[in-house]
């Protein structure tokens, strides 16, 4: 399958830039773009988290919960946005349409990338290894790795996002970083117009 861009990894991150790029549905530049997410990699820090300090999320809400609502509010808000479960990304290499990802189950070509996993060892996608680099802003102690970037981006049409972009993790600097890497592309798409997307009443 061929996509216009490839999220890999479901978590805040992830799942925020999948929303915004799917909310683009109706704009003339993304109505026709392939979009995806591979969801099912590493295990989420979302897991055991309890939110208390994230605006417009209910006190004591659950992580875990989160991740499944996620799922939830992407397909029923926005259905032309491929979500692929069960599958492990082994290797994102650069080819003339743009990188070929290979999985456990499946190959795969997007002519974008973002990486939206998370800071923890160990990293395994063969292709990305050679941006790893330590965390700037985690403790040291914790021995957390980011991948090389500038404002997100890696390469040309290779981004990341979230902590591996070399943010903290908190939920609501995470869902920002997905939603900015969003927001480039669709001002990539829009023939680099300052672009944003917003619903209203």
């Amino acid at each position: 399958m061929n996509f216009d861009v490839l999220i890999i990894g479901g978590g805040v991150s992830g799942m925020q830039c999948a929303l915004i790029l799917g909310s683009a549905k109706d704009k003339p530049f993304a109505i026709d773009k392939n979009i995806g997410i591979i969801a099912h990699q590493k295990s989420s820090h979302l897991q055991d988290a309890l939110f208390n300090n994230v605006l417009g999320l209910s006190p004591k809400t659950l992580g875990k919960n989160i991740l499944l609502e996620g799922k939830k509010q992407l397909s029923s808000l926005y259905p032309h946005i491929h979500q692929i479960e069960n599958e492990k990304v082994l290797s994102v290499i650069k080819n003339k349409k743009g990188y070929q990802i290979k999985t456990n189950n499946n190959t795969y070509f997007s002519k974008i990338v973002i990486i939206a996993l998370n800071y923890s060892k160990p990293f395994t996608i063969k292709g990305i290894e050679t941006f790893i680099e330590p965390h700037q802003r985690a403790n040291p102690i914790k021995d957390r790795i980011q991948l090389k970037n500038n404002n997100h981006l890696i390469k040309e049409g290779l981004y990341c996002c979230g902590t591996i972009a070399g943010w903290r993790s908190q939920f609501s600097i995470a869902a920002g970083s997905g939603a900015s890497v969003a927001t480039d592309i669709l001002t990539l798409w829009n023939n680099n117009q300052p672009t944003k997307v917003h619903d209203k009443v």
